[in-house]
C-alpha cells in the first residue's frame, strides 16, 4: 500500500501536532478503496420491463381452486403424493414431462391473454399472480356434451374403463371428437366431450424470468 508523507502544517492545518516537534514529518498508511466506474451507475436507473412484442421466459403453476394443480412448468409441483418418479412421471396427467421454463411472444395470443397482458411492465424475477375466469378458460360444463352410446355401436377393441380419454371420429373419419370415459355398464357407455377443465377458474402464480428481446 503507498505511504504518504505529511508535513504539521498539511496535517492540522494552522495548527502543529502537540505529539511531534514542528520540523518532523508524519508518515500515513493509507488504503485505496476501488471506486465502481461511473458508467455502471447512472441517475434513474430502471430495470428492463417486458413490453408487447418481446420475447420472454416465464415458469408458472396453474392451480383450481381447491389448490388442485393442473399444470406447472416447475419440475416437481405436480408430483405430489408420491406420483412421480426421479426420472419419469408415474401418472400421465400430472404434467411432469412437460416442465420447464416456457417461451413465448407477449401479444401473439400464445398464451391466455390475461397473463399476456399481465407479463407487460413486469421486470425479471418479478411474480404476479393472474387468475383466468372459466368462461375466458374452456368455457361453462354443459351437461348437453355428456352423451350415452350402446356398445353394439362401438368398436369391440375400443378402451372403454372409466377415465379413459379416447378421440371419435365420424364416419367420413374427418369429425374428431375429444371424449373421456364417465360411465361404462355392460350395455352402454357415457362420455364427456367437456374440456377436463371447463367450468373451472384457473389461477397461475406466473414469474418472468428473462426479456429475450424482439
Amino acid at each position: 500500500m503507498p505511504h504518504i508523507q505529511y508535513t504539521p502544517e498539511l496535517s492540522t492545518g494552522n495548527e502543529p501536532l502537540k505529539s511531534v516537534s514542528d520540523n518532523n514529518n508524519i508518515g500515513y498508511t493509507i488504503q485505496l478503496r476501488q471506486q465502481c466506474p461511473t458508467n455502471t451507475i447512472k441517475k434513474g436507473f430502471t430495470m428492463a420491463q417486458a413490453q408487447k412484442g418481446d420475447r420472454v421466459i416465464i415458469d408458472y403453476t396453474g392451480t383450481l381452486e381447491d389448490g388442485t394443480i393442473f399444470d406447472s412448468t416447475l419440475e416437481g409441483d405436480c408430483c405430489e403424493d408420491g406420483q412421480c418418479s426421479t426420472d419419469s412421471c408415474e401418472d400421465e396427467g400430472c404434467g411432469c414431462d412437460e416442465s420447464g421454463p416456457m417461451e413465448l411472444t407477449i401479444g401473439e395470443e400464445e398464451f391466455f391473454t390475461q397473463i399476456e397482458e399481465a407479463l407487460i411492465g413486469m421486470t425479471p424475477g418479478e411474480k404476479k399472480t393472474v387468475v383466468v375466469p372459466a368462461a375466458e378458460a374452456f368455457g361453462a360444463y354443459d351437461e348437453e356434451r355428456v352423451f350415452t352410446v350402446a356398445r353394439s355401436e362401438l368398436p369391440e377393441d375400443m378402451p372403454v374403463e372409466v377415465g379413459a380419454e379416447l378421440v371419435l371420429t365420424g364416419e367420413d373419419d374427418e369429425d374428431e371428437l375429444a371424449v373421456t370415459v364417465v360411465e361404462a355398464t355392460p350395455e352402454s357407455v357415457t362420455f364427456d366431450a367437456n374440456h377436463p377443465l371447463a367450468g373451472e377458474d384457473l389461477t397461475f402464480e406466473i414469474t418472468l424470468n428473462e426479456i429475450v428481446g424482439k
